[in-house]
């Protein structure tokens, strides 16, 4: 009976369009008042508090702190610069670049959205230009991003190893390098899935010689600053302005088969990159990759300052995200220098936002777990589960459903603190690890961020991309198919999360 009461005001709340976070409370304060009364509700705050003032969670606004501020210096783009200049030659090579992009600037944000927003507005215009359908230009990106979660730094873990502490010892730094394997098969699951997809037209872009000194074509860009040897842009793309290529060697191929400057110049946001349109002449492109390696070092190093940082026992996850902070505001104010004194406090107050949300959201899903925990849902809800089955194999398969239904409604962190009380007591119960279940709910999850109807990275991507939501939603098919075989292979070959953390020795 509680547990009708608990989920299905939940889901009430839900329907009548109430937001997840005040769905969560309300419903938890439902539950509490009908069954011990009103006198009960001097608990909410004796539980919210405690959980939102945890130190282990105050390694969460260093993390968006980073992020934001790596944002702000446009490191973005100088990722996709450089995997570009890689892989853009390759037949699919775009696709790759998105991937690729994707991964990495995962292991800045820590967030699904965030990198849909950071690499989105470079690539969806890039991958419609060279033959996309915008339908699937942005499901890739969506899809990409959802890796934001899983490849660390990632805040999703770290919830998780608060939420589920007291069910078996886990650490955020194993989660962390357990989520590495599992990003990178999702990566390549992505990447198979684009293989698959339909394209309008053929724009392979295979390199092109063009005379030194040839004229670059001039593009204006609509949410740039046009310049002189600018790569042209749609009006829903970023315009990228240069200062050309030294001597006129190095030439690009836009999309209308006319020849650009390649260079690192500034955009609209004040970041060095070239239009990721074009595809790369042969000539001189060590050069332009060891230029383009160069610019984005100190943007990459910042994962390795992490997760170096942590593994190599310098200091704690919350201490790498105050490191990884202060590094940041470094890299953007002196080494880039994009990032202005005047830019603080848009920087600060952003992040503080993003961090009050989240913390909001703990704090009420908190509640709601108290009184999952408090009223006995989590363990008769165990015993019945294990009443039925205790297969191991079926017991996943059927919790891999419930996620993923999940996940395409709620947020990880709100549905942690929902299921972890009840799940994770039956998966030990069968003996499933702790990082085998911290990483593939979190996958789970991730592939909620790209699943309709309420998958948020889609609801990003279709702003930036200016396309109807339905539209997405056929486009996401391929992506998804493919995700859900990752998922299930991270779920049923427990080595793919525990591999990397034994080989290291991370405990």
């Amino acid at each position: 009976m509680i547990a009708l009461l608990l989920f299905g005001s939940f889901f009430l709340f839900l329907g009548l369009g109430i937001p997840v976070a005040f769905a969560l409370g309300l419903s938890a304060v439902v539950t509490l008042v009908t069954t011990d009364g009103v006198q009960v509700l001097d608990v909410v705050p004796s539980v919210m508090f405690p959980s939102m003032s945890s130190g282990t969670l105050l390694a969460i606004p260093f993390f968006i702190l980073a992020g934001i501020v790596m944002q702000y210096t446009g490191i973005s783009q100088r990722l996709v610069h450089l995997a570009f200049l890689i892989f853009g030659r390759l037949r699919h090579g775009l696709a790759a670049v998105t991937i690729i992009s994707a991964f990495f600037f995962s292991a800045i944000s820590g967030s699904g959205p965030a990198t849909v927003a950071a690499i989105g507005a470079i690539l969806i215009p890039a991958l419609v230009r060279n033959g996309y359908q915008k339908k699937h230009a942005v499901s890739l990106v969506a899809a990409s991003g959802s890796m934001g979660i899983v490849v660390p730094p990632s805040i999703a873990f770290i919830i998780f190893a608060v939420v589920a502490a007291e069910f078996g010892k886990i650490s955020i730094s194993r989660l962390f390098i357990a989520g590495i394997v599992p990003g990178i098969i999702m990566a390549l699951a992505f990447f198979i899935a684009a293989l698959f997809v339909p394209r309008v037209r053929e724009l392979a872009g295979l390199p092109v010689r063009t005379k030194p000194g040839a004229e670059a074509a001039a593009g204006s860009a609509s949410t740039g600053t046009s310049a002189s040897g600018s790569a042209g842009a749609d009006s829903a793309g970023n315009g990228v302005s240069g200062d050309g290529a030294a001597g006129g060697r190095t030439q690009l191929l836009t999309t209308n088969g006319k020849a650009a400057s390649a260079s690192s110049g500034s955009t609209g946001a004040g970041v060095g990159t070239v239009d990721p349109t074009v595809t790369v002449n042969s000539e001189g492109g060590f050069g332009e990759i060891l230029t383009a390696l160069v610019k984005a070092i100190p943007g990459l190093l910042i994962p390795v300052i992490i997760l170096g940082g942590i593994y190599g026992g310098i200091f704690t996850p919350t201490e790498a995200g105050a490191v990884a902070s202060v590094y940041a505001l470094i890299v953007g104010v002196f080494v880039y220098r994009e990032l202005t004194w005047k830019d603080m406090p848009k920087v600060f107050l952003q992040s503080g936002v993003s961090t009050a949300v989240i913390m909001f959201i703990v704090g009420v899903a908190s509640l709601f777990s108290y009184v999952i925990t408090v009223e006995g849902v989590a363990d008769r809800i165990s015993t019945a589960v294990l009443g039925v089955t205790d297969n191991k194999y079926l017991i996943l398969a059927a919790i891999t459903i419930i996620l993923l239904i999940v996940g395409a409604f709620v947020d990880a962190i709100s549905a942690f603190y929902l299921f972890i009380p009840i799940l994770v007591p039956i998966l030990i119960g069968v003996g499933v690890d702790m990082t085998t279940i911290g990483v593939f709910m979190t996958v789970n999850l991730a592939i909620g961020l790209f699943t309709p109807p309420v998958g948020l990275n889609l609801y990003v991507g279709a702003g930036i991309g200016k396309v109807r939501l339905e539209e997405v939603v056929r486009g996401v098919v391929p992506f998804l198919v493919c995700a859900i075989i990752a998922l299930l292979l991270i779920t049923y070959i427990p080595a793919i999360s525990n591999w990397l953390p034994d080989l290291l020795g991370v405990g």
